[in-house]
Parts: C-alpha cells; structure tokens; sequence
C-alpha cells in the first residue's frame, strides 16, 4: 500500500481516516467500525465490501 495514497484517502462513510492493517490487507475505520478489504494492492471502498469489526479488535 502507497503511504501516499493512504494519506489521501478517508472512509466513505465518515469521512474520517483511515489505518492500515498490512497483515490483514484492510483499511480500518475506528470511527466507522468498518474495515475495508484491499485486494491486489487496491483498496475496495465501498461500504457493502467493508466486514463489520469487533468490539475486540476495535479494543473496547
């Protein structure tokens, strides 16, 4: 994943950043409680892509 084009990126839902997990190939939105499945190298954002994170994995 670009570090540049994760800069540029937000969730669609709030707009707000977004996290790199590497070792799951997602982008995480905490706000959102999404993650967003990056495939090939190119991140999937849309919101019926995205699986629903945990309240552990959100560390809640």
């Amino acid at each position: 994943m670009d570090i540049k084009l994760l800069e540029l990126l937000v969730c669609p839902v709030t707009k707000g950043p977004l996290e790199y997990d590497r070792e799951k190939q997602e982008l995480t939105s905490h706000s959102a409680r999404l993650a967003y499945p990056v495939r090939d190298g190119l991140p999937v954002m849309l919101e019926s892509e995205a699986r629903t994170m945990s309240d552990k994995e959100l560390g809640i």
